[in-house]
């Protein structure tokens, strides 16, 4: 099976990358993200993911399009929802390019992070694929967690510290937004 795979990150790819090698699938990163704030971070996770790319072999489609009005014109209205438009919006993409490169399936390191809604993304992903005609492959790649970190640090990549949006970044470092 030749699955695209959406990159949130390189440190939430590690895990799932070497898993699906293990099962003898061919794996293509995507990187595609819409909410990383700000524009500085947004380039070293995308510097981040090349250099992990380059060190495990990993062919990578990347779009470089910092998106941050668009994805703020979604979400602001609605911040609690934002996650949602995240997931929607980025398995989305990663959906529609599978199918227009001819891959049997995607899926995403989302899946790997114990911090994100694993059912909403399994459900927009199996949505997705009956809209693209393609098979979304899902595991839960979260007993992974631990083993990545340490891979990561292994490897001294950059660790991000929240999930990108400018929400997450506010609840991490805001003193207000902690109490």
């Amino acid at each position: 099976m030749n699955i695209l795979f959406h990159l949130c990150c390189a440190n939430c790819a590690i895990y799932p990358v070497r898993v699906l090698r293990e099962k003898n699938l061919s794996v293509t990163g995507f990187f595609f993200n819409n909410n990383i704030h700000p524009y500085q971070e947004f380039r070293r996770r995308l510097d981040t993911v090349k250099e992990y790319a380059h060190r495990v072999e990993l062919d990578v489609q990347i779009n470089e399009d910092y998106m941050l009005e668009s994805f703020l014109q979604q979400v602001a209205a609605n911040p609690a929802k934002r996650c949602d438009y995240c997931y929607l919006s980025r398995l989305e993409e990663t959906a529609r390019k599978a199918a227009e490169l001819g891959f049997d399936a995607f899926s995403s390191s989302l899946l790997y992070s114990r911090y994100q809604q694993h059912d909403r993304i399994r459900e927009f992903g199996e949505n997705l694929a009956a809209k693209y005609e393609i098979s979304f492959f899902y595991e839960d790649f979260r007993q992974g967690w631990q083993e990545g970190i340490q891979m990561s640090k292994s490897m001294g990549l950059y660790r991000q510290q929240y999930c990108g949006c400018i929400y997450s970044e506010m609840d991490r470092y805001s003193p207000r937004s902690r109490n």
